[in-house]
C-alpha cells in the first residue's frame, strides 16, 4: 500500500481542496457533460457545505508521503443511520497505486456502520474501483442498485453501492 495520510480537512486546507475540486469536476464532466461556469469554476455547493459547520458533513484530505495533495472525500449523513461518501477524488498521478482504496478504508473505519456510495455506469474505472472497495470492506455482503438522479430526469440513473462496515 502507498504511503498516504488521510485527515479531516481544516479551514486552512480549503484552498487546496478547492483546487482539487476543480480537477474532480473536470474529470466528471466527461460523464455528465457539465461545462465550467464563465469564470472557469464549477458548481461548488457540496464543497461549501462540506466546509461549513454542518455536523452532518466532513471533508477529508489525502496527502502522499511527501505531503503532496493526493485527493479528497466528502462524507455526509454523519448523524444519520447511513453515511454517504458524497464526493471522492484521487489525483491521476496517485491512481491505481492503492491510494484510493486505502483512503476509503480509513474514512469508513472512522465512521463504522452502513454506507452508500454513488457513481455513474459510464465511468468504467469508477465501476471497477467501487466494486473492489465494497468487496475489500464487506466481502460479498454488499448490494448495488440504480437510482434516478433527483431533479435530473435527463441523466441516466446513478449506481449506488451499499454495505455495512461494522458487519464485515
Amino acid at each position: 500500500m502507498p504511503d498516504v495520510s488521510v485527515r479531516l480537512a481544516s479551514s486552512a486546507d480549503r484552498a487546496v481542496v478547492e483546487r482539487l475540486w476543480l480537477m474532480f469536476r473536470h474529470d466528471l464532466s466527461e460523464f455528465d457533460g457539465v461545462l465550467p461556469n464563465a469564470d472557469g469554476t464549477f458548481r461548488g455547493e457540496r464543497l461549501h457545505t462540506a466546509f461549513s459547520d454542518d455536523p452532518d458533513w466532513a471533508p477529508y484530505l489525502f496527502t502522499s508521503g511527501d505531503g503532496s495533495p493526493a485527493g479528497f472525500a466528502f462524507v455526509r449523513n454523519l448523524t444519520a443511520a447511513t453515511r454517504v461518501l458524497n464526493s471522492f477524488f484521487v489525483v491521476r498521478g496517485a491512481r491505481r497505486a492503492g491510494t484510493g482504496l486505502r483512503a476509503v478504508q480509513e474514512i469508513v473505519a472512522r465512521h463504522p456502520g452502513p454506507w452508500e456510495i454513488a457513481f455513474q455506469d459510464a465511468n468504467t474505472a469508477a465501476v471497477r474501483f467501487w466494486r473492489r472497495v465494497a468487496t475489500e470492506i464487506a466481502g460479498d455482503a454488499w448490494t448495488e442498485e440504480r437510482r434516478a438522479v433527483p431533479g435530473r430526469p435527463e441523466l441516466p440513473p446513478d449506481v449506488w453501492i451499499s454495505f455495512d462496515s461494522s458487519a464485515a
